[in-house]
């Protein structure tokens, strides 16, 4: 390359790996399929948190949960912490930053206001002119409510940010928020999913999709960039607008081979974590956490319905991607700009009877899709080795051309990109500390993931289960106390006891309900 790339990073919300471009689901993402084609795809990365936040901030800082202690949702990443992170390094190399969508570095569902731009009770501190910084972005655009709920009272003007001033500036008498809470006919009669009568051009990937595409369009100077696009989809509720929600027939999609669930055969906190009542000293964050987190069991057609609406958000998603890639062609910069597409987490979408997400490390939530793009990257190219999305902000720094900071747990995917040799990886780190105020019991939750073999250790307990992913794809048999994988086990325990970094000596609790 003969000048510094730019760096644009588009990332959707609780996507799973399998439906990302050129993978084994029947999900239509032409534009993710294409850019897979054109550069390469990480096959085994995991996140390092199965939540928003900590997995969010993991990626910013090129730091472990446990060592920038956002360890669960509802813990605010520290600022001067947020501003060391890959924007901030840029930032401070001649690059110019912005971040637009859902940020997530703090907690939107406070007790009380905690100061930041997120939090539901201080954004309004934060006048209509303002556009950061934030977390080391020099220009920001930012979402707040994430993903509205049915049950809860949305953030109106004057609180919320730049989307939430949009979003409620549309039509005359709540329509906007009328529209998407309506469900079309016929119902779904699925928890979490309808066809939302919501325009798709009031809906909030056409937003942000319009705001990255205007940033990119209005920039001027030579100065290289990197951006940030977060996307809140497909995170749930599953609300879908026409005429994506119909894009995929419940009746064509396809269902888990296992979706009943079978919790005898599993380490005792899959089961507390479905019964056990949240500590939340706030009646409408149980309410939400009962709503949101834990939906029954369902049947094979509801299953459908909910896939299908999942199915078409992601294809939305996809449009988006490809409406910002014709843009860099438009503006000129595609060949000089290193385009990454990832997400935070995935979502467990009915495997082993299971929904959403929670302390259930299956490949289904753990495992993500990973595809970078761009000047020097070979063409569809996968690369099988373990590694993670903190790996990210190292990678961009090395692109960038920027010192990586010495303490950073973050290691540059380049090498593994250009299949340099002896390049390679041997594991993968996920850490979470659940609050009991989260699940109704706390966990100290650590997994270790390698090409084959996989095992989570619950560290107060000495509980944990262990997969050996090549021969059970499906994660059917739990090794953790099987004297065969005795010393597979030992071996895991020991890369986990080997951690990089430090830990923090104290982990904030959390700081509301997000």
């Amino acid at each position: 390359m003969s000048q510094r790339p730019n760096i644009l990073l588009i990332t959707s919300d609780q996507q799973r790996w399998d439906t990302f471009g050129l993978e084994s689901r029947r999900c239509k993402t032409p534009h993710l399929d294409r850019l897979a084609r054109n550069g390469t795809r990480f096959s085994s990365c995991i996140t390092p948190n199965v939540v928003c936040q900590p997995s969010r901030a993991s990626m910013l800082t090129g730091l472990l949960p446990l060592s920038h202690g956002v360890a669960d949702n509802g813990i605010n990443l520290e600022p001067a912490v947020g501003k060391q992170g890959f924007s901030g390094q840029l930032a401070g190399n001649g690059y110019d930053t912005a971040f637009i969508g859902k940020a997530h570095f703090a907690s939107k569902g406070c007790f009380e206001p905690s100061g930041t731009p997120e939090c539901k009770h201080s954004s309004a501190d934060y006048g209509e002119d303002w556009n950061g910084p934030y977390m080391g972005f020099d220009h920001v655009e930012l979402m707040v409510h994430g993903h509205f709920d049915r049950i809860k009272e949305p953030l109106r003007p004057p609180l919320g940010q730049h989307f939430e001033r949009w979003f409620f500036s549309r039509g005359t008498d709540d329509e906007a928020w009328q529209l998407w809470s309506e469900e079309l006919q016929p119902p779904t009669d699925t928890p979490q999913t309808w066809h939302s009568a919501l325009p798709v051009q009031w809906h909030s990937s056409t937003w942000m999709t319009d705001r990255a595409i205007d940033w990119i369009a209005r920039r001027k100077g030579d100065e290289p960039f990197c951006a940030w696009v977060s996307l809140p989809d497909p995170h749930h509720p599953f609300d879908c607008p026409e005429p994506w929600s119909r894009l995929h027939h419940p009746d064509e999609v396809d269902l888990p081979a296992h979706r009943t669930r079978d919790l005898d055969r599993r380490p005792w906190w899959h089961k507390a974590t479905l019964e056990g009542e949240p500590a939340m000293p706030d009646p409408e964050a149980v309410a939400w956490r009962k709503h949101g987190s834990r939906v029954p069991p369902l049947s094979d057609a509801q299953l459908r319905r909910m896939t299908a609406n999942y199915f078409g958000m992601i294809s939305l998603v996809d449009h988006s991607v490809g409406r910002i890639l014709d843009a860099l062609d438009a503006q000129g910069v595609a060949d000089n700009t290193i385009v990454v597409f990832t997400t935070d987490h995935g979502d467990l979408l009915g495997d082993h009877g299971l929904y959403l997400k929670g302390p259930t490390m299956y490949e289904a939530l753990l495992r993500i899709g990973l595809i970078v793009a761009g000047p020097g990257v070979p063409a569809d190219r996968v690369v099988q080795d373990p590694v993670s999305t903190v790996d990210l902000a190292a990678t961009f720094l090395d692109y960038g051309n920027t010192e990586c900071p010495a303490h950073w747990q973050s290691e540059s995917l380049r090498p593994l990109i250009e299949a340099r040799a002896g390049a390679s990886r041997d594991v993968a780190y996920n850490e979470w500390r659940l609050h009991e105020a989260r699940c109704g019991v706390p966990l100290e939750l650590r997994t270790i993931r390698t090409k084959i073999h996989k095992c989570t250790f619950e560290l107060d307990s000495g509980a944990g289960e262990l997969y050996d992913l090549a021969n059970d794809p499906m994660e059917m048999n739990n090794l953790y106390d099987d004297s065969g994988y005795r010393a597979v086990r030992n071996e895991l325990e020991d890369m986990m006891r080997a951690r990089p970094g430090p830990l923090l000596n104290k982990i904030p609790d959390p700081v509301g309900s997000a």
